[in-house]
């Protein structure tokens, strides 16, 4: 049972629907060590190698080495600017095919539905594609191309959708749905009556032998098309965690922050101008954070002439800072940012207007009368009127279907799991979490941040259960 219908579980439903990966003959890839490998057992899928073996001495972006294996496949040389083909073959193997189901609140594509469609990636849109159905093959169809490499929320979302019907995947699919709970529950303690219809329905996902004595109980409620919410209860005998991050934006923990005008969400800003609520001639809108859901807000309120009040933590040259890890050349518009950011303090007034840079500052609180309190790294207090707050210091996942938040599943077991700083604590060529057996984590939930590198996991969690 797959939680979460993004890319992750996308991936994973292809790889376990009989797709099967093998290394194409007389294809050459620049890694002469990984060539090697492949051509000792070129009939043996990848799925069915040791694939520890395999991504051993490889390096890149990622510090994932699965993530960096079935990258490295599917685009052998895409960090060095590269277009050679993959070096992988599909065949379907329908005999190969586990049972499963995806479950997602959204259709295919999970939170990519809910990013405003003209947002660009940060990623190249090569790297948004899936396997065996290049992205770029896909939009060429639509007689479009890619800006500066890189393609719209949209297009990627449209493109999932279309992935999953064009692989035929739709049947695993259950959109609409929201899951409340994940228990392991003993076979005992499951009725003669569940395992009756579990036995006859063609949703069962697991056989009652005496092996499995231990499964999963995932409970949830599926909205129809009326709205109303009809519950369900299925039980699996693995799960695979795949929601992403997108769920719960970070909160500062500060007074007022609760108040109607104080927001979390880029959205909220598009809706407000959108009305008329928030125009040219509004108070300034307050912006707190420097990455770049922070920098589309200030590039939105750009565009449409509205004041903004700029507040971040970190010194504009801080290398840690998302704009001095990127290419100016790709992301001109973010470049554009950080430049105002240095440029347009409130010491120094320089050449945007509606625009003002606070660096190294934090708010204290937000007022009633729509006042903020934001205090620098001096201690000095600053009072500022704003129309409305935007909040967009990051965000983490929802784990609230299980038991403690998952927090007992995470590397650090005593701080909630967070993407960048504490992931889920998986093994790393099986994806299988290391404190519960039969569950698995992909994506943002095990540190895989990127579309391109979240397919490795998806590849060792089928791996793992077709050996299993």
């Amino acid at each position: 049972l797959l939680l979460g219908n993004g890319p992750s579980g996308i991936c994973l439903s292809y790889l376990l629907s009989g797709y099967v990966p093998y290394f194409k003959r007389d294809s050459l890839h620049p890694h002469s060590i990984l060539q090697r490998k492949l051509e000792e057992a070129p009939d043996i899928s990848i799925l069915d190698q040791d694939l520890e073996y395999l991504s051993e001495g490889l390096e890149g972006r990622s510090h994932s080495p699965m993530a960096l294996l079935f990258d490295t496949l599917l685009r052998p040389d895409t960090d060095f600017g590269g277009t050679a083909e993959s070096v992988l073959t599909w065949w379907h193997e329908a005999n190969r095919a586990i049972p499963h189901l995806v479950l997602g609140k959204n259709p295919p594509g999970g939170a990519w539905h809910s990013i405003e469609g003209s947002m660009i990636t940060l990623s190249r849109g090569e790297w948004m594609g899936l396997p065996d159905l290049p992205f770029k093959d896909w939009l060429r169809q639509k007689r479009r191309g890619l800006r500066n490499d890189r393609a719209t929320a949209e297009d990627i979302a449209q493109y999932y959708q279309h992935y999953v019907m064009k692989k035929g995947l739709q049947k695993n699919f259950r959109c609409g749905t929201v899951v409340t709970s994940v228990r392991k529950v003993t076979r005992e303690s499951i009725s003669s009556h569940s395992q009756k219809d579990l036995q006859e329905g063609s949703d069962s996902l697991w056989n009652f032998t005496e092996e499995n004595m231990e499964v999963f109980k995932v409970d949830g409620f599926f909205k129809n098309a009326k709205g109303d919410k009809e519950p369900f209860s299925i039980y699996a005998q693995n799960v695979v965690l795949a929601t992403g991050t997108y769920d719960s934006p970070t909160w500062l923990r500060v007074k007022g922050e609760n108040l109607s005008y104080v927001h979390h969400q880029l959205s909220a800003l598009e809706e407000a101008v959108k009305d008329g609520s928030i125009s040219i001639m509004s108070d300034p809108v307050l912006i707190v954070g420097a990455g770049l859901t922070a920098a589309d807000a200030i590039l939105f309120a750009h565009y449409c002439n509205i004041p903004v009040i700029h507040a971040f933590r970190r010194r504009v040259n801080d290398p840690g800072l998302i704009f001095n890890q990127l290419p100016k050349m790709m992301y001109p518009e973010y470049h554009k940012v950080h430049q105002m950011m240095k440029e347009q303090t409130a010491a120094c007034s320089g050449p945007y207007e509606c625009y003002v840079s606070l660096p190294e500052h934090h708010v204290l609180s937000f007022g009633k009368d729509k006042k903020c309190i934001l205090q620098d790294k001096n201690g000095y207090q600053k009072v500022y009127k704003i129309s409305m707050a935007l909040v967009l210091t990051g965000s983490n996942p929802n784990l609230s279907f299980l038991p403690n938040n998952g927090i007992d599943l995470a590397m650090d077991c005593d701080q909630p799991v967070n993407p960048k700083r504490n992931p889920i604590d998986v093994d790393p060529f099986t994806y299988e979490c290391t404190q519960e057996k039969g569950l698995y984590a992909l994506g943002p939930l095990a540190g895989d941040n990127f579309v391109r590198f979240v397919q490795g996991g998806a590849l060792a969690v089928a791996s793992s259960l077709l050996k299993k």
